[in-house]
């Protein structure tokens, strides 16, 4: 761990003990927070909560600058070229040729290319809508950029269609009962049909235009693909991290937090324990025992900001605090030994019936991307505002998969 990691860690903790400290004090005179002692609590939150995201963002930044020590990622000084340790190229896209040509499509449209740049980028062409397939290189920044803002990505499993129109995938619809134990000459109880099913995953489109000012790509000291792959994976991502959670499934994924037979229906909604404007203790106990010990391993819970800070008040039988934050680089924060994610697109509104949180093996949402990154470059659209303009395009779909992998929680 880098020294400047171990002093914000050692920050963070002392203001958690701080809180926690005046939490303490008011239970063993058996009163509420006072005012003062409120406004200090939530000072001491808010003081933690900043450090823990400057934590992330210095480890984002030594994985970062691991992977460029390493030989990985993208070296500004090696524009239209490989990287020397990159493997060879798996297609045409994955060329020097390519990516030098892409870079200077992105810059000035297809007027600015040359002609061999047009011929190394005919067979990636769309003749129809004026579309040019990003280079491979460029689509590998995008989409870890994508990965890096939505963190369901992380850990759900991921296909890649290139041709089908869908992703079908057999379900187990009625499994036969247990064995019978029996003679030898018997062959047990006779069952029911064994059946099956099928879940299918059709990627929907999105997009987004973006338009850069033309003096800023002019000066700008970083390469036109990554200025342009930035701002189009954020948008991309925050769009898919609130379609993940909160999609309604028509026409785009279907989110956990959306009561759906065909990903996560009521009957894995846990109220029981919790009240009516608060998560409890027992609330979380019985949703971390929803699921089975082979989910437990892998699941992550998953909060708002507000829930968290309802949950780092509450303990356990023993007096011990339920959410223990991270000490050591790449552990996360912990609720009930499992590791606990922050979104802010989870519901947080406190009132009957709502949910508020998610305890998840994230391995059975699935995600479907159909379609490479599009770039097309809008250059004469903005001339007058002496802009150029960029769309991008892609085309996923995302759902739970497996009910039982999930267990959400709801209030009384």
């Amino acid at each position: 761990m880098s020294k400047k990691l171990k002093e914000l860690r050692t920050q963070r903790g002392a203001l958690v003990a701080q809180s926690r400290g005046l939490l303490d004090k008011a239970e063993s005179e058996k009163r509420s927070l006072n005012a003062d002692e409120q406004a200090e609590y939530d000072k001491l939150w808010a003081a933690q909560e900043d450090l823990g995201r400057q934590i992330k963002t210095e480890e984002r930044q030594a994985d970062l600058e691991r992977e460029l020590a390493s030989g990985g990622g993208f070296d500004p000084e090696q524009r239209g070229g490989r990287q020397g340790s990159d493997p060879a190229p798996t297609s045409v896209r994955g060329t020097g040729e390519y990516r030098s040509a892409f870079q200077t499509y992105l810059a000035g449209g297809l007027r600015g290319l040359g002609e061999a740049q047009l011929r190394a980028l005919n067979a990636d062409s769309s003749p129809n809508g004026g579309f040019l397939v990003a280079s491979e290189q460029f689509a590998d920044i995008l989409l870890k950029g994508v990965d890096d803002e939505v963190f369901i990505r992380q850990y759900a499993t991921k296909f890649k269609i290139n041709k089908a129109a869908s992703l079908g995938v057999p379900t187990l619809e009625n499994d036969p009962a247990d064995a019978d134990w029996t003679s030898e000459i018997q062959t047990g109880n006779e069952d029911g049909l064994m059946s099956f099913g099928k879940r299918e995953l059709m990627a929907s489109a999105l997009a987004k235009r973006l338009k850069v000012s033309n003096k800023l790509l002019n000066n700008a000291a970083m390469n036109i693909d990554q200025l342009v792959a930035m701002r189009l994976a954020y948008k991309f991502g925050i769009t898919q991290e609130k379609a993940f959670l909160l999609g309604s499934g028509a026409s785009q994924p279907l989110g956990v937090f959306t009561p759906h037979n065909a990903g996560i229906p009521t009957s894995r909604d846990i109220s029981n324990g919790n009240t009516a404007t608060s998560i409890g203790f027992d609330g979380l106990i019985r949703a971390k025992y929803a699921l089975k010990s082979q989910h437990q391993k892998k699941a992550r819970w998953l909060f708002s900001r507000d829930a968290i800070g309802q949950i780092a008040t509450l303990k356990d039988t023993t007096g011990q605090y339920l959410w223990n934050p991270s000490r050591k680089e790449g552990e996360p924060d912990m609720v009930l030994g499992l590791p606990v994610d922050m979104s802010e697109y989870v519901p947080n509104t406190f009132t009957t019936g709502k949910y508020v949180g998610v305890l998840a093996n994230w391995e059975h949402y699935w995600i479907v991307d159909a379609l490479d990154m599009q770039i097309q470059v809008l250059k004469e659209l903005y001339a007058e505002t002496n802009q150029t303009g960029y769309i991008g395009r892609l085309e996923c779909d995302g759902a739970p998969v497996l009910p039982e992998a999930f267990a959400r929680v709801k209030l009384a």
